[in-house]
Parts: structure tokens; sequence; C-alpha cells
């Protein structure tokens, strides 16, 4: 049998154009993933531990744009805890700034990185990864399906109604025979190469962009457990109430103070002056009451 009649063959080109398809889906979708990946780790490895309190902007708008990471960003978003500070008013009414947290002092997470940014999301979930990964399934099905077709319709061709067409009949049913064992064959061939050619294909593409990228992403993002963030909440919160329990307790001699010197710096200078211009003016009516020569129920008094 010649190699054309073998590959015009309607189940050998079935397998075939499986095959060819799916190798083409492989690599397209493999390319399209390992650009992004590229482009995602060119942005993220310009940005370091420290400049994330000031570039976050610049990090969350490019995040929130890109179709391709927006939404693993958004939901990651939601799990930073930043730098918070509290601005303070001294005694000179300056204003002073004092973190929230002693441990905290840039952008952490409570969720690893990795949970968002895994391989499930930046590249399985890119393309139809179950269709990929059920081709050398097919393929392999393949053979034995079109095998036993085959040989189901060379037994229906079989002829005894004469020694000619017996013989003829013979022929052609070891030819289809022929052709049923070599669909097995490029349909198992077919499904190792898929498999190689997918491997080889994902490790040179994918693989190595993929571990830079979640590399990256875990050492800039610290990941800091929330039950220890609640920890530090509850210590700094532990120190305020420290802190505000103090005050109230001399709070009655600081009023005790405030008042005494309120009373001695305002108070005592106006009664001072009271008593002075009540002495004036006794004076005044004794010295009336002499020239009159009559006496006062005042100077009784006095």
């Amino acid at each position: 049998m010649d190699l054309m009649h073998i590959f015009t063959d309607i189940p050998i080109l079935i397998v075939l154009c499986t095959f060819v398809v799916s190798v083409c889906y492989c690599a397209n979708r493999y390319l399209y993933v390992g650009k992004n990946l590229k482009i995602f780790f060119a942005f993220i490895c310009r940005f370091k531990k420290t400049d994330l309190n000031f570039r976050f902007k610049e990090i969350d708008e490019w995040m929130s744009m890109n179709p391709y990471v927006s939404s693993a960003w958004l939901e990651f978003k939601n799990t930073l805890v930043f730098s918070e500070s509290v601005a303070l008013k001294t005694k000179d009414n300056d204003l002073t700034y004092k973190e929230v947290s002693s441990t905290v002092q840039n952008i952490q997470t409570t969720v690893d990185p990795l949970y968002f940014f895994s391989e499930e999301f930046l590249v399985t979930g890119k393309y139809n990864s179950k269709f990929l990964s059920a081709v050398p399934t097919v393929l392999t099905g393949f053979g034995p399906l079109f095998t036993f077709l085959n040989i189901a319709i060379a037994f229906g061709k079989l002829d005894f109604s004469s020694q000619e067409k017996i013989l003829t009949s013979v022929a052609g049913l070891m030819a289809s025979m022929q052709v049923a064992a070599l669909v097995s064959v490029f349909a198992v061939g077919a499904s190792l190469i898929f498999i190689l050619t997918e491997k080889m294909l994902y490790n040179n593409i994918i693989l190595s962009s993929l571990h830079k990228c979640q590399d990256v992403m875990g050492k800039l993002f610290d990941n800091i457990s929330s039950e220890k963030f609640l920890f530090e909440l509850l210590r700094e919160t532990k120190i305020q109430n420290n802190s505000i329990t103090n005050m109230i307790t001399t709070l009655p001699n600081n009023f005790k103070v405030a008042l005494n010197s309120g009373i001695a710096s305002n108070l005592v200078p106006y009664l001072e002056n009271l008593i002075f211009g009540l002495n004036q003016l006794n004076k005044q009516m004794k010295e009336v009451a002499k020239n009159s020569g009559k006496s006062d129920a005042v100077d009784e008094l006095f």
C-alpha cells in the first residue's frame, strides 16, 4: 500500500488533523501566557520592598488596568496591611506622626501571595487546560475506535457468492486490516508526540517565567499572619489604655493645681482691690462724719 493512500485514509486524516490542531493551539496559548508573564515580571521587578509605601499607587494602577492579572490583584489587595500613621499634636501644636504598629513598617499581606498568583491563575486559567489534558486520551482513543470500525466495515464487505469474489473480498479485508493497524499506530504515536511536545513547550516557555514572577511577588510583600497583626494591635491598644489610665489618675491633681493657680492669679488680686476700695470708702465717710460732727454706724462696724 503506497503512502499516499495511507495518508488519504479518513481515520488517519482525522487523527493527524486532531494532532496538528492540538499542537497549534497549545503553542499559541503557551506563547500568549509566556509573553504576558514576561511583561508582568518586567514591571514588578522594578520595585523594591522599601519603595512600596511611596510607589504603591503606581503598582495598583498598572495591575488594575492589566486584564491578565487584574482579577487576582483586586483579591490580593484586600489582604494587604498598610503601615498607617496617627497624627499627634505636641505641646507646641506641632504635628508628629506615630506608627500604629511597631513591627508593621511596610506593606504586608495576611495571605501568601502565591495563593493568588498561583500556577492555576497565571497559567492554566488563561486557556482551556482541560482540553489540552484530554488530547492524549482522545488521540489514543481514536486508535481502537477506528481500528474496530475498519475491521467491522471490512468484514461487512466479504462476499462468499463465488470463488472470484471471495478472493477479492479477502484481499480487501487484508488491506483494511492493515489500515486499521496503522490507525492505532498513528493514534498512539500522535498521543506520545503531543505529550512530549506539550511538556517541552511548557517547561521552556512558561515554567521559568512563572517561577520568576512568583519569587518576586513573594519577596516584595512580606507575609504576616492575621493573628500576629491582631496581637500587635492589641499590644498597642494596651499601651494607649495605660497612658489614658495614667492621665486620668493625674487629672484631679492637675485640676487642683490649675484651680489654685487660677484663684491665686485672678481672684486674690480682685478681692484685694475690693477690700482696698472699701477701706477708702470708709475713710472718706469718717472724714465726712468728723466735719459734720455726727457719728455713723459705719464707725461702730469698723
